[in-house]
């Protein structure tokens, strides 16, 4: 689509078609949901889960599971059980019949299966967005106009989704046979530490896990060490730093300096790294309790130094996952590099889509497309093999700070008012407000200190102190300093959550 005018860029603006809000969100996903930070979860589930798991027969470990896992999802949004478990069953005979299939049954009953559960992400994802766009697109030609069903997007579904159709691929591919158990498979798809906002966990990875597992003293203190960083990210850093973004990004972009405007860009790339990295690292910390091992799933983005080295680095399950399912089987690099390109476009259109039912987020999808393919021009990979370190992650930033602007914004004509705004292009307006209308000295400490701490200065330095960084094997000053770290944690992070409660997941909505 071309946008040929302000004047249309204003009118699909008006008729929703590119706003951020495609669909409709439960109330629950701001104040209702079990949220990881928050004392219901940090002071009752938790602990509850954790003392039925182990003082009961190991035999029950899945039982225990299942059922947490269906209480901390009801809890949210208790109607959207009635697509969730309904799900899991059909998709649990699915597989089994995909296995037990030869020849064309077996071709038809995936693509069924997977039609089917893309059918009901589309359905409660898209709709509103898709109709909005027909309704535009009428209203060129008549009044007519269809109505918008506005149904509430069930928290996690993308997730979830994504869980299923790779299990059933996997089973299709012959690479894993289907599973027999129904306690273990609705385990795989509903486990709540990965249910609501990832890791994007393969059934291969964790296959073995389902069936039987051993935890031992060390994964229940590394689970705990990881959960309390997670929860350190995200209350002490992705919080405040989230309410200078939105206060940045809820002005007309003509009110503010370009230093405000790249302060706001920051400080939402800095947000959205602390608050999502930080769910993961609760989540990976909590599956390690129960005995689990999931993949990681950032590796300190912002310390890329291409666009390709970036997802590499960020939701590393999420990439991982688009170029297994998607990028190879149509062709991936392997047809020449108009094809390749085509991929890769394709891959990052649906990405983008993915993350949510907006044509901010398609073009954010298509903007890191545009520099995969990009990058792979030989006379810019060999351009951008000469260049310093430096310059090459200065550069991958920078692309990166654009697209989250995308990410962010309210509409497209928002998105590129703010862009426009940073790189001087569009003008200001009466009133200009300064960057110290913002922030305040002790904030630019604390985004100062997140920035190095997105980079990984901690490995670097982590292996001049073994004694101290060690736990166990002996090690009791890495031992008491690892008990330090969490119960000083631990004790700010039970005042914080008693003070504000409100401290839902950017990633939740998608």
């Amino acid at each position: 689509m071309v946008v040929t005018s302000r004047s249309t860029l204003g009118r699909f603006a008006r008729n929703g078609t590119m706003r951020r809000a495609g669909v409709s969100y439960s109330s629950n996903d701001v104040n209702g949901e079990m949220v990881f930070s928050s004392l219901p979860f940090v002071c009752v589930f938790l602990p509850a889960v954790v003392g039925l798991y182990f003082a009961l027969p190991r035999a029950a470990n899945n039982l225990v599971l299942v059922v947490a896992s269906y209480a901390f999802y009801g809890w949210g949004d208790p109607v959207a059980l009635l697509l969730l478990m309904p799900s899991v069953a059909v998709n649990f005979q699915a597989g089994r019949f995909i296995d037990r299939a030869v020849g064309a049954p077996r071709h038809q009953l995936i693509s069924a299966a997977i039609a089917l559960n893309l059918f009901v992400l589309i359905v409660f994802k898209y709709s509103d967005f898709i109709l909005a766009n027909v309704n535009f697109l009428l209203g060129e030609v008549s009044l007519w106009q269809v109505p918008l069903p506005h149904l509430t997007l069930p928290l996690g579904l993308s997730f979830f989704t994504f869980h299923i159709i790779s299990y059933l691929v996997d089973v299709y591919r012959g690479t894993q046979r289907a599973q027999q158990s129904p306690l273990a498979f609705t385990l795989y798809i509903i486990n709540f530490p990965q249910l609501i906002a990832g890791p994007i966990i393969r059934y291969s990875q964790i296959a073995d896990q389902l069936g039987k597992r051993k935890v031992t003293l060390d994964d229940i203190d590394t689970g705990i060490l990881r959960f309390s960083t997670g929860l350190a990210k995200k209350l002490f850093l992705a919080n405040p730093i989230g309410v200078i973004a939105d206060q940045i990004f809820a002005l007309p972009s003509s009110n503010l300096s370009v230093t405000a405007i790249w302060f706001g860009a920051v400080s939402y790339a800095l947000q959205i790294y602390f608050d999502f990295s930080g769910y993961s690292d609760m989540a990976i910390g909590i599956a390690r309790i129960f005995g689990f091992r999931f993949p990681e799933n950032f590796n300190y983005p912002y310390s890329a130094i291409s666009i390709q080295d970036f997802w590499r680095r960020w939701h590393m399950t999420l990439s991982a996952w688009f170029r297994d399912y998607v990028y190879i089987p149509l062709g991936g690099n392997r047809f020449g590099p108009w094809k390749t390109a085509r991929n890769l476009w394709l891959v990052f259109l649906l990405c983008g889509a993915w993350h949510g039912a907006s044509w901010t987020f398609i073009l954010w999808g298509l903007w890191h497309g545009l520099f995969l393919w990009f990058e792979r021009l030989k006379v810019v990979n060999h351009l951008l093999l000469r260049c310093p370190r430096a310059i090459r992650n200065a550069y991958a930033v920078l692309i990166v700070l654009v697209g989250w602007v995308l990410f962010r914004a309210d509409s497209l004509q928002h998105a590129m008012a703010f862009i426009g705004r940073m790189f001087g292009i569009v003008g200001v307006g009466p009133q200009l407000l300064p960057l110290t209308q913002f922030t305040s000295i002790p904030m630019l400490i604390l985004i100062v200190a997140a920035s190095f701490l997105a980079f990984p200065l901690w490995p670097a330095i982590k292996p001049a102190w073994p004694g101290l960084t060690e736990r166990g094997s002996g090690s009791a000053v890495g031992d008491v300093l690892s008990a330090g770290y969490v119960g000083t944690v631990m004790a700010l992070s039970l005042a914080t959550m008693a003070a504000n409660q409100q401290n839902p997941f950017l990633y939740f909505r998608f």
